[in-house]
This record gives C-alpha cells, structure tokens and sequence, in this order.
C-alpha cells in the first residue's frame, strides 16, 4: 500500500507539468497507470488533451476513463511523454520493459519534446543492471538470435541468465508487436552505450530495455516526499 501511495504521489507532481490543449505520451505499467487515473480525473472535468498510449492495456484504460487518443501516424510530435521506470541510474539513465511495452514506450518517448518520469524510491540505482534487461526480439530465428545474444551478454559481463519470458501459465510471453522477450541478468551494465549498439546489431533484436539519454525530468517519490531529479533542463 505504502509503495502504490508513493507511485501516486509521483505520478500527481508529473501532472501539475501538463498545460491544456497539450499532446501526451502515456507510459505503461503500475505507476503510469496511477498518471492515466489522474488524467482521467481531469479530463472529466474539461480538461482538453490528446495522447498517444504505449500499449494496448494503457489503451483500453484511458479509453474507460475518456481520454481523447490518438496516434503517431496523425500527430507528428508530443509535448510530454510520461511514463515509470524499472530502475532510474544518477544521470537518469533507465532500464524499462517489465511490463512489456518497451518497444512502443521508447517509439513514443523519441517522439516527444520531452521524457518525464515518475516512480517511487526503490526505482534509484547507482549502476544499472540490478533489474533485468528486457530484450525484445523476433520470433523467427529464435534460437540464432539467443546465441548471438549469449555472446553479446558475456562479453558485457552479464552475471547471470538470460530467460525467455513467459506469463504466469508457463506460455511464452508475447509483446502488443508480436515479439517475444528475452530477460537478460546482468547484475552490472558497466557500459550501456556499447551494449545498447552491440545489442541492436544482432538481426533478431527488435529493441532492448535501456533507455539513455532519453529522461530529461524525473519524479521520484520516498516517505518524506517527492524528489525532482532533473539532467539539462
């Protein structure tokens, strides 16, 4: 409960950021859904705002609260994508993906003017690589492409395994794309430009979880209150 209220009070500071008539990004998984909420709060109340969605669940979500949506083929920019994160590193660095949506979540955030992001303190790390690195990778040529990334991770001092992902009835997990995940435990990432690259040059990666450079504000919410953590603005 104490860890939902923080994700709460995270996601209301993003919202005093929001201005009327703006286009938004909105993120996926359990604190961007408490953001989704209070938006629809507002919207019912008049508030005027279009946003793109980052997966088919924050869709159905924000469609039940009334949120106008929209998508990226109509709306060339967004204002504001706001949206969690697994673990939020100094320089505001990030890994995401636990909840699957990585692919769609990084499309949006690039197509924003700007990457907010809300969590609760748990989320902070000195180095990333604590939390799993979510892989997302094509179907076809499966088994080439988990070799390609066992040498890739080894040779980036992953500590531990790379798993395929799957749901809780032991079938493969299957992205909004139609993509399966690869989690790849790393303990440490001691060079996140470098894997990122050595990571996409594999065929069969579609995208991976590290978000660099990417996150330009962050809400981070601790029992004695919300932290802005900010990197160029």
């Amino acid at each position: 409960m104490m860890s939902e209220q923080l994700k709460r009070e995270a996601a209301a500071m993003a919202l005093t950021q929001v201005q009327p008539g703006m286009r938004l990004g909105l993120g996926t998984g359990s604190t961007a859904r408490h953001f989704v909420d209070l938006l629809g709060e507002k919207v019912a109340a008049g508030f005027d705002c279009i946003c793109v969605p980052t997966s088919e669940a924050t869709a159905r979500q924000a469609a039940g609260l009334n949120i106008p949506l929209s998508d990226l083929e109509t709306l060339d920019r967004l204002d504001i994508t706001i949206d969690g994160a697994d673990e939020i590193d100094p320089q505001l660095n990030l890994i995401k993906g636990a909840g699957g949506a990585l692919l769609r979540e990084k499309i949006v955030a690039s197509a924003s003017d700007l990457m907010i992001v809300i969590a609760d303190a748990s989320k902070l790390v000195e180095t990333l690589g604590r939390f799993p690195l979510p892989i997302e990778v094509n179907r076809f040529g499966l088994g080439a492409t988990r070799r390609a990334l066992a040498a890739v991770c080894a040779a980036h001092g992953c500590a531990g395994e790379l798993r395929l992902r799957q749901t809780a009835a032991e079938e493969s997990y299957v992205t909004d794309g139609g993509h399966l995940i690869v989690d790849a435990f790393f303990g440490r990432i001691s060079q996140p430009e470098a894997l990122s690259r050595d990571l996409l040059d594999i065929a069969g990666v579609v995208q991976h979880g590290l978000f660099l450079k990417m996150c330009k504000k962050a809400y981070v919410a601790a029992p004695d209150g919300v932290r802005t953590l900010s990197n160029g603005i």
